[in-house]
């Protein structure tokens, strides 16, 4: 089935659950220990099993949409430098001196031809080999071709800029996303423009993460912002492998579609129903004519943390200092909306989880996302890949 054929069978379940509140539902609930979120061994193993391992978006096609363009960045932990050589080739490495491990490019964005690290002025080319040694001829013998950037698997397709952080790690993005990212194809998302980003820090990053994937929560946390136009416990789930394609019918779905060919419903997202895409392990992202948010969420440097980088991107670029103020604007909004309303009541759950009162947590069949994301984290904390994957 064709990806439009397969949205408007969505959106017609989702115009029934609305008719009839209900949800989607499955066969039982699940219980997660509370140790989950503030187990020291447990936040380890998800560095070293998940985020060492897994292509991780790091970055967009917008962000470095020109030759010499750079972006350096904290990336779970690690100092990661992203850069577009001048043949239009994306490449990554460890952002570290192979002299003495200062880092070869400040964090942030930019363009350049070479870096130079700020400490002892070693100089690096695009392609991560090592150009110069500030006065050679007193410093020593040094084999220039084996004192390169680290350099990290990396691919970019449908937008985006996937890393493994793991150097010589295997990457195959079509085996991994297995079509997740047709809907970004289709949305030409490598054309789109780059904003700009908002960081916030919360609670144990499954915490904040879990908020992303129901909408259970949606009339007690959300009265006046997300709940006047999507119910509330009223959610469908698509799976692709790890990634979830979540869908949230508006209130008034029923009349959005009402004068649409039903032929035609595949094609009206954000017309009566969203979807907010769920990438595993880290990124949740929702499409919006006016502005999309792709929120990417890291481990902090203790189980009780989280680092989140709210990243903003739309169609069409800044037309005038008056488009410019109202997008800064927008994204403050939803930044302080995403921060106040789930990340504060975040780090009220860290602290009661951290107290022991009970032993475990309960997901119900209503939430079915929560279950499905906990369920693969199992699997591949596992680290056992003849075991059967999990279903939806």
């Amino acid at each position: 089935m064709d990806r439009i054929s397969q949205i408007g069978d969505v959106a017609e379940i989702m115009r029934d659950y609305v008719a009839n509140k209900q949800t989607f539902l499955t066969e039982e609930t699940m219980r997660v220990p509370t140790r989950t979120y503030t187990d020291p061994d447990q936040w380890k193993a998800e560095m070293e099993l998940v985020f060492r391992r897994v292509p991780l978006i790091l970055a967009f096609t917008a962000e470095l949409p020109n030759p010499g363009d750079y972006k350096a960045m904290d990336a779970a932990g690690l100092p990661v430098l992203i850069n577009r050589d001048k043949e239009g080739v994306v490449r990554a490495f460890l952002n570290v001196c192979s002299h003495r491990g200062a880092p070869v490019a400040s964090e942030g964005h930019g363009n350049c031809a070479r870096f130079t690290c700020k400490y002892h002025g070693w100089t690096y080319g695009q392609d991560g080999k090592l150009l110069g040694i500030s006065e050679a001829s007193k410093f020593g013998e040094v084999r220039k071709g084996e004192m390169g950037l680290r350099e990290l698997p990396v691919q970019e397709a449908a937008g985006m800029i996937f890393v493994c952080l793991t150097p010589n790690a295997p990457i195959d993005i079509g085996a991994y996303y297995r079509g997740f990212l047709e809907d970004f194809e289709a949305l030409d998302f490598g054309k789109w423009t780059y904003m700009g980003s908002r960081v916030i820090e919360g609670a144990n990053w499954k915490i904040a993460f879990d908020g992303y994937l129901e909408g259970y929560h949606f009339a007690s946390l959300h009265p006046e912002t997300i709940f006047p136009r999507t119910p509330s416990n009223c959610m469908h789930f698509e799976a692709f492998g790890p990634h979830i394609r979540i869908g949230f019918p508006h209130h008034k779905i029923a009349d959005a579609l009402a004068g649409v060919p039903r032929a035609e419903w595949g094609t009206q997202e954000n017309n009566g129903f969203d979807f907010v895409r769920i990438m595993f392990p880290n990124v949740s992202a929702f499409i919006a004519p006016e502005i999309t948010q792709v929120a990417q969420l890291s481990p902090g440097p203790t189980p009780g943390q989280n680092r989140t980088v709210l990243n903003y991107l739309r169609r069409e670029p800044i037309k005038d200092e008056a488009d410019r103020a109202n997008v800064e604007a927008a994204m403050n909004f939803f930044r302080d909306v995403t921060y106040t309303e789930d990340y504060l009541i975040g780090l009220e759950i860290q602290k009661g989880l951290e107290t022991g009162a009970h032993d475990d947590l309960v997901f119900g069949r209503n939430e079915r996302g929560n279950q499905y994301f906990h369920e693969w984290l199992n699997w591949y904390l596992q680290d056992d890949r003849d075991l059967p994957e999990p279903v939806l």
